[in-house]
């Protein structure tokens, strides 16, 4: 994803850095961290928590090593954004790039809600029909990605978002020099 040709590492750290200049959370959580994506754009004196959630163990280690001297009050989380069992003191804002193309979308936004405070908000970036679902890449072992990516609609997202209790707020279309575009949707959880 960080490759000059493919970019979606950068458009997602650069989403993420827009979205924490126009929300200034005081506390974050990003679903799908792996390495760290997009930890560098926080300010450590505005954002005071950070969470950052990944399946994958690894990827929560070496965001340990990258970020932990750097972000003071920094949770890592290795747990799976469907699971029920998932859930830490809720922050102001999540972002979940890339994340529902792989997941369930009502149990992951359950697990959401779960961990957002009222009037919290969820930001989600999904890649949109192309071509190519996965960018093509030297790594012949992401093109197995092909055959467990499964694009959602915005507008899919955004009905079962409110069904969970969420609003949508803002939404607009991304597109790369690839050709490849996402919807970068925010929604605010509503208060009971």
């Amino acid at each position: 994803m960080s490759m000059p040709s493919i970019r979606q590492a950068l458009m997602l750290a650069e989403q993420f850095a827009i979205l924490l200049e126009r929300l200034r959370p005081a506390s974050v959580a990003v679903f799908g961290c792996a390495g760290g994506n997009g930890l560098d754009r926080l300010n450590p004196h505005e954002v005071r928590r950070v969470v950052g959630v990944d399946i994958n163990d690894q990827y929560i280690r070496e965001t340990r090593a990258r970020y932990a001297g750097r972000l003071a009050d920094l949770e890592l989380v290795c747990g799976d954004v469907q699971s029920d069992l998932l859930q830490f003191e809720p922050v102001e804002f999540i972002y979940a790039a890339l994340v529902f193309e792989y997941v369930g979308v009502s149990a992951t936004l359950a697990t959401v809600k779960r961990n957002c405070r009222e009037g919290g908000t969820l930001a989600t970036v999904l890649q949109l029909p192309s071509a190519s679902a996965v960018s093509p890449s030297p790594y012949e072992s992401l093109g197995r990605l092909s055959t467990m990516i499964r694009l959602v609609a915005p507008s899919e997202l955004r009905r079962m978002a409110e069904l969970a209790g969420f609003s949508e707020a803002t939404s607009e279309i991304v597109e790369l020099s690839s050709r490849k575009a996402f919807c970068v949707q925010t929604f605010r959880l509503v208060q009971s």
